[in-house]
């Protein structure tokens, strides 16, 4: 009797642009981004999964240059709310634009924007009733414990989701500590490990102990091979060089070979 091997989950390979680059810079980045795609056809067999998140203003044009490639289009914010809210971008329009997961509750956003927590959840639901993967943004404040990392984290997991995990497979959760945030170097990797496993237990009495958790906060090359139990990356400037984005897509591409 032959038995099948499980199906791992894939490892998510994101990177945002957030306002660096200008129109034009990101065009040309994207081209780049899509010639490291194009040179690794293994990414077609889906055990990797990248995903790029540029400027509103870009998305139209990044559609076309991504189209057909096993990249996810991505955007850095939607609206809670549909109707008259000026200046705000409903993540209809996005799923209109070929948009596929939208970045949710970044620390800057929670800072900067006072965007608390039943503003997060609101968009959770907008992007949802869209279709729009949410990529769920979390993280302390300050370093402390890994067992402390993991409470808070499930509080505000906890709340994005309305107090309902039933939908959370849907969800990507970006797990960036706020001290690590454009810090010289990312949170250590045992750290980031024991958080995300600590994560993952708080939710399994709901079925959701299987979420895909990626880790930001200064991420770069070098970082993945050294976790464990982390599904991907969110980069930030490093993978501005289209070429470190390439080296963190070989880096997971090696990670998902059979043994």
């Amino acid at each position: 009797m032959t038995h099948t091997p499980p199906t791992l989950p894939p490892l998510y390979i994101g990177v945002s642009t957030k306002m660096y680059l200008g129109f034009q810079a990101s065009l040309r980045w994207l081209e780049q981004v899509r010639a490291e795609l194009d040179a690794r056809p293994a990414l077609a067999a889906g055990r990797v999964v990248p995903f790029v998140i540029p400027s509103f203003p870009v998305l139209p044009s990044a559609a076309g240059i991504l189209a057909g490639s096993p990249a996810i289009l991505g955007a850095q914010n939607c609206s809670p709310a549909d109707g008259p809210w000026t200046g705000e971008v409903s993540a209809a329009m996005l799923a209109e634009l070929g948009v596929g997961i939208v970045e949710i509750g970044h620390a800057e956003r929670r800072r900067h924007f006072g965007e608390n927590d039943g503003v997060v959840a609101a968009k959770v639901r907008q992007a949802r009733a869209a279709g729009i993967a949410p990529l769920v943004c979390v993280g302390e404040e300050r370093r402390g414990t890994p067992e402390d990392a993991a409470g808070f984290v499930v509080g505000q997991l906890e709340a994005a989701f309305s107090g309902s995990w039933d939908d959370a497979g849907s969800a990507i959760v970006a797990y960036e500590p706020v001290w690590a945030i454009g810090a010289a170097e990312p949170a250590d990797a045992g750290y980031v490990s024991a958080v995300v496993r600590g994560i993952r237990r708080r939710p399994e009495p709901h079925g959701a102990g299987e979420l895909a958790i990626i880790y930001g906060g200064s991420a770069k090359p070098g970082l993945l091979p050294q976790l464990n139990g982390v599904s991907g990356l969110f980069l930030g400037r490093f993978a501005h060089d289209a070429a470190n984005f390439g080296r963190v897509m070989d880096e997971a591409l090696e990670a998902v070979q059979p043994a």
